[in-house]
């Protein structure tokens, strides 16, 4: 009787859910299904593939080999791939050399910085490498600041080629020796006192001419960036400097917030970032700047080495970092090497087919193109996407690669999703978005504590409203997948 009372609750319970997400008649839950019909998103534009991590059959498969545009998403395949062929524990170098005579703190001669692709020498840790230059007793430099780019090898590219937008941060192409992803944060304060909004730069440089023109309201905030413009100006001289008119309009309700761009040259952002926080440790410097390579008889003089991979990998999932991204897709190509100097985008394609070969996986329609989901060209199934999330989760790297991830509700780019469902705290997923592409992938605890891989990839003109179907999508995979 007991266990006749125990089936029949368990049959209650099965037949609730199932009046609750129903699946349509082309397998998709019908809450998912009816999303869709409000976001006027064909079925036939979206791949959705659901499994049970520990299952060899999918749950929901739903267009699922149709190869499709991922947007950021791909950028699991470029992580997971670095945590296994590269380490969780691997570090990028910059290499520092003191070429010319070096005598009681002071250098007659060039200072080289060599780069090695490190996605993470940020402004804090760019002060750090300053430091611990300092910290080998040089203080005094005469000759040029020299900065050697040359362990990539690639191709010349337009930095506005994707979209017209050659000053956003996304849009950063990648460069051997990247310091601050070349980046000018100007920082916005409303200030109703004397009614303006302040702007200060960061880092406060020469070569940026800043003129604010915004205007204070008392508006409701809402998506601030779409009221300010920054008109980007460089200068005829073709010297590094650049003007930038901020217009539009900015209230009091958006509080403090930072507006970023990409405005100025490599080598003339290092050259000015290095001369002033040289001259802020101690230092002084008399030269100028250039690029070269380090001569083959000398030695370090300093090696930084970045965080490890296993703690940049969380800004490139749970922030969508593309720049970082792009870098680490080249690292790839260390593997492929084979002593040559230099890594390509062609030993990183390499590197991932290798890598995929070795694990029994083969995906004809992948195009990675660049590691960071950033093309019109990348293409991958929901299929061979979720096979890859299922092959992770059994993988030694697992932990790491999991935690990289975006809670829902919690952080990262899903942090503002599903607050108030049952399914908050319990999926970790990589989002991805671009006109005409909207994107999720990763992994839902289910209420009955069983781990689900999830895909959903939307490809098409309304793409931008499939949040709600994606959302569908994970709370009915938290509440009654089985």
């Amino acid at each position: 009787m007991i266990l006749f009372t125990t089936s029949l609750r368990a049959w209650l319970f099965g037949l609730l859910i199932a009046l609750i997400f129903p699946a349509s008649a082309s397998g998709l839950p019908e809450v998912v299904r009816q999303a869709l019909t409000k976001a006027r998103i064909p079925e036939t534009a979206v791949g959705v593939y659901v499994r049970e991590v520990d299952a060899s059959q999918p749950l929901l498969a739903i267009n699922a080999d149709a190869a499709m545009n991922p947007a950021s998403v791909m950028k699991l395949v470029t992580t997971y791939a670095g945590l296994e062929l590269l380490g969780p524990a691997y570090t990028w170098r910059t290499e520092v050399y003191a070429s010319g005579t070096l005598e009681q703190g002071k250098l007659t001669g060039d200072l080289i910085i060599k780069g090695y692709g490190d996605p993470n020498l940020n402004l804090e840790n760019f002060w750090v490498l300053m430091r611990q230059i300092r910290q080998t007793g040089l203080k005094a430099i005469t000759g040029d600041l020299v900065l050697d780019y040359s362990h990539y090898s690639l191709s010349q590219e337009d930095p506005g080629a994707f979209d017209g937008q050659p000053y956003k941060t996304y849009n950063v192409l990648p460069e051997a020796l990247l310091v601050n992803y070349r980046t000018s944060a100007v920082h916005l304060f409303p200030d109703p006192q004397h009614d303006r909004v302040r702007v200060i730069a960061d880092p406060e440089t020469p070569l940026l001419d800043l003129q604010n023109n915004l205007r204070l309201t008392k508006k409701k905030c809402g998506y601030w960036r779409n009221a300010v413009r920054a008109d980007v100006r460089p200068h005829e001289a073709g010297n590094g400097h650049v003007s930038v008119l901020l217009n539009g309009a900015y209230s009091v309700d958006c509080g403090q917030n930072t507006y970023y761009l990409s405005l100025h040259e490599s080598t003339a952002y290092i050259y000015d970032l290095f001369r002033d926080l040289w001259s802020q440790l101690g230092g002084t410097f008399e030269g100028g700047v250039r690029r070269g390579s380090v001569p083959e008889s000398l030695l370090p003089l300093k090696v930084y080495h970045s965080p490890p991979l296993a703690e940049v990998i969380r800004g490139i999932n749970k922030y969508s970092n593309n720049v970082a991204a792009r870098q680490l897709f080249l690292s790839l190509g260390e593997t492929q090497a084979n002593g040559e100097k230099f890594v390509s985008l062609d030993l990183a394609y390499a590197a991932i087919q290798q890598w995929l070969f070795a694990k029994r996986l083969n995906f004809p329609e992948m195009i990675i193109e660049n590691g960071s989901g950033l093309s019109r060209r990348a293409r991958i199934s929901a299929r061979h996407l979720g096979d890859l999330l299922q092959v992770a989760y059994h993988s030694p790297v697992m932990p790491e690669l999991m935690a990289s991830l975006a809670i829902v509700a919690v952080d990262g780019t899903a942090r503002n999703r599903l607050k108030r469902s049952g399914v908050a705290a319990r999926a970790h997923i990589k989002t991805g978005s671009l006109r005409d592409v909207s994107a999720v992938a990763g992994y839902v605890l289910g209420k009955n504590n069983r781990r689900y891989v999830v895909v959903f990839m939307a490809n098409h003109a309304n793409a931008a409203n499939a949040k709600p179907a994606i959302d569908r999508l994970l709370e009915w995979l938290y509440q009654s997948a089985k």
